[in-house]
Order: structure tokens, then C-alpha cells, then sequence
């Protein structure tokens, strides 16, 4: 089993161009940085959209499920699995991630999964996702 009651997730390092990320999380959604010239969206928020190099992004709220694109599960001291993965939470834009409150063994490739949140050392909202 998956547990993450005994992760402890540092504080992220915050940039102004990443802070409606931050804040949405603490509101419990997750949204998506999206280029209003080319109409791709890109994770890890940045400045300048990394498809075609405008600053003319926005952001734009997901519905917060997505699928397994690739995972791996690291045994930890004490027994249990961390499991770390890329997930496709919109058209072609992929976050690594943790999935939690899961079996390891029994995640799958193309698996859809949904966001959830858990608090960094801080109070800050980390997004996670859970088996859907």
C-alpha cells in the first residue's frame, strides 16, 4: 500500500509566476497554465509558454482527473511504497507526481486517476493524485 501519512512534503519553492498554482491548490483545484496564441498548456507553470515563447498565458482550471503515463514505486524503510509518476492531466500536459492511498502493484499504465492535495511542512497544498 501506498501510504503518505508517513511522507513529510517539503515547502515548494514559490515563483511569481507560479503563485495562482499555489493558490489554487489551497483552494482544492487544480488549473493549468495555458498559451492564449498557441492553445497548449504546460505544467510546471512558467513565464513564457514553452511551446512557442509567449507571455501571453492565463489560467485555466481542470477537472482535476487525468491518466498514468508512467510510474515507478520505491520501497521505504519500514515497509510500504512511494510511488512516483507522470500524469496526463490535460491534452498532452504531463506532471510528475506522487499517487497515494493506492496498491503499487496494482497501478497501471493508462489508469485514470483524479487530484488530491496534501499539506507540505507548511500548510501548503501539494498536488498528489489517488487511484480514480
Amino acid at each position: 500500500m501506498a501510504e503518505d501519512h508517513k511522507m513529510t512534503y517539503a515547502d515548494p519553492w514559490m515563483l511569481p509566476e507560479t503563485k495562482g498554482f499555489w493558490e489554487a491548490l489551497n483552494d482544492g483545484k487544480l488549473v493549468i497554465r495555458t498559451c492564449n496564441d498557441c492553445g497548449r498548456g504546460h505544467h510546471f507553470p512558467r513565464a513564457m509558454c514553452p511551446h512557442c515563447y509567449s507571455s501571453n498565458l492565463e489560467w485555466k482550471e481542470s477537472d482535476g482527473t487525468g491518466t498514468i503515463y508512467s510510474f515507478t514505486a520505491q520501497q521505504v524503510k519500514g515497509g510500504g511504497k512511494y510511488v512516483y509518476a507522470y500524469v496526463e492531466i490535460a491534452d498532452r500536459v504531463r506532471a510528475i507526481t506522487n499517487i497515494v492511498d493506492c496498491d503499487p502493484d496494482a497501478l497501471q499504465i493508462g489508469q485514470k486517476v483524479k487530484a488530491a492535495f496534501r499539506p507540505s511542512a507548511s500548510g501548503q497544498n501539494i498536488l498528489v493524485f489517488t487511484p480514480a
